[in-house]
């Protein structure tokens, strides 16, 4: 037997401690390579309307919070300092992280939820006077969205209808709350509510007592542009409300033999927005952002839209049409069929609009045929839709008398208040897009509609 020299020793030695380590089994993190040291995963981000399992909530909640809240919504930290956690505490993360308001739900969601607070309050036993409601009370249904329930929260008017006003009241279910009043305006009174851990609760309806020299008249449920629900989709559907009802008065009016003009048609569909523009907050606030707010109220409300709105000057509804002006219309038009009760005509949309356009075309019908006003037009001092507007806004019989006095700067002698009503028109119209009617097209645009028959001037 020959002995091994030590170097060949070594060299068995290393080999077979070589082969004992290919077959033993990797033990993760024992070794430097980079592929095999384990690899921490964080959870993916559930992408828009498909949340985690740690999100996932019972079938009676409807949104989830990766839902509705928009992408990049962060609170208290700026995007690149905020923490990469995984697991439950990523949720828990993100949900401290929320903005007071920043859920938003979509608009069927919104008149799904309206309606069901609308039957809540409807169904519960009311407090009473003698036997009629108590008229110094309002009540809002606002939507606990971490819960889905809807509570109950009675304030009493006067506080309801004092801007800035703050209190803390305790609500149907036992959860104190914190109610801000934003803006001030009866039915329309827009209110910010939070609770303890400051997060946001939606307002959906309030309960509104109305009443005339103390006594009970009817009572209101209305929906108000709280900025807890105005998103840009409601504001798409309000003005889709307001095209679909416009088209509908023009339908009707064409079935009785009323054309109106494509012209006038589309400056009535602006003019439904302008109308409700307050002129104090159009010079001090963002624009879009106001007329965003007007298109979420009727979509939020939708045929029952401005139905309490009366001006000073007794103008009413959706339309902002005077008594006198809507019984002239009547009066030209007899074979229309509008509506003989002028407060009950201006809360039906399609009759209110009928009665509009009516009245437009037949301003425009007594513009066209004076001189001056026509001579305006040629030598391009006024537009056929700023002559609109304003002869909506204000007497349209003095517009020729402005136009002859004031030659290009007739406009200077309108009234302050017209003045700022085409301001503006002319703002929204550079903002928002006008969706074409069908009864629009470049051919007609130039074509003069027929007179209306019927005794009366304006």
């Amino acid at each position: 037997m020959k002995r091994l020299s030590l170097a060949a020793f070594l060299f068995v030695l290393a080999s077979l401690t070589a082969a004992v380590q290919a077959q033993t089994p990797q033990i993760p993190g024992s070794s430097p390579s980079q592929e095999t040291r384990p690899r921490i995963v964080k959870p993916a981000a559930p992408s828009q309307g498909q949340p985690s399992a740690s999100q996932q909530r019972p079938l009676a909640e409807p949104e989830s919070l990766e839902q509705t809240i928009p992408q990049g919504t962060i609170v208290g930290t700026k995007p690149e300092a905020r923490p990469q956690v995984a697991g439950p505490a990523a949720t828990e993360h993100r949900a401290e992280a929320v903005v007071a308001g920043s859920l938003l739900l979509s608009p069927p969601q919104v008149q799904a939820r309206i309606a069901e607070a609308e039957r809540l309050l409807k169904s519960r036993p009311l407090q009473t006077a003698m036997s009629l409601p108590a008229i110094d009370f309002v009540t809002l249904a606002v939507l606990d969205r971490s819960t889905s329930r809807i509570h109950l929260v009675t304030l009493d008017k006067e506080t309801f209808l004092t801007k800035g006003s703050e209190l803390t009241v305790t609500s149907s279910l036992g959860m104190p709350l914190n109610v801000r009043i934003l803006r001030a305006n009866g039915v329309n009174t827009a209110v910010a509510i939070f609770d303890s851990q400051g997060r946001s609760l939606v307002p959906l309806v309030v309960e509104f007592p109305i009443e005339r020299r103390g006594l009970f008249r009817e009572m209101a449920y209305y929906t108000s542009a709280h900025p807890a629900l105005l998103s840009p989709d409601l504001s798409r559907s309000g003005r889709a409300y307001i095209h679909r009802m416009i088209d509908l008065a023009v339908r009707r009016l064409r079935e009785r033999g009323n054309v109106i003009s494509p012209q006038v048609v589309d400056v009535a569909e602006r003019l439904c927005l302008v109308e409700h523009v307050d002129h104090d907050r159009f010079r001090l606030e963002n624009r879009l952002a106001l007329f965003d707010e007007i298109y979420s109220l009727f979509a939020l409300n939708e045929p029952d839209t401005y139905r309490y709105s009366v001006s000073s000057a007794g103008a009413g509804g959706m339309v902002q049409m005077i008594p006198w002006a809507y019984s002239l219309v009547r009066q030209r038009h007899p074979g229309v069929g509008l509506t003989p009760d002028f407060v009950a005509g201006m809360r039906n949309h399609a009759n209110a609009l009928q009665a509009m356009l009516l009245y437009m075309q037949d301003t425009w019908n007594d513009l066209a045929a004076n001189d001056d006003v026509q001579y305006a037009l040629s030598a391009k001092l006024a537009t056929q839709t700023e002559l609109l507007a304003a002869g909506y806004n204000s007497n349209a019989a003095r517009l020729p008398l402005y136009i002859r006095r004031g030659g290009a700067s007739w406009r200077t002698l309108i009234p302050r208040e017209t003045q700022i009503y085409l301001q503006i028109y002319k703002t929204l119209e550079a903002v928002v897009p006008q969706k074409p009617h069908p009864t629009t097209s470049t051919q007609d645009q130039n074509v003069k509609p027929a007179r209306a028959t019927g005794g009366g001037s304006f």
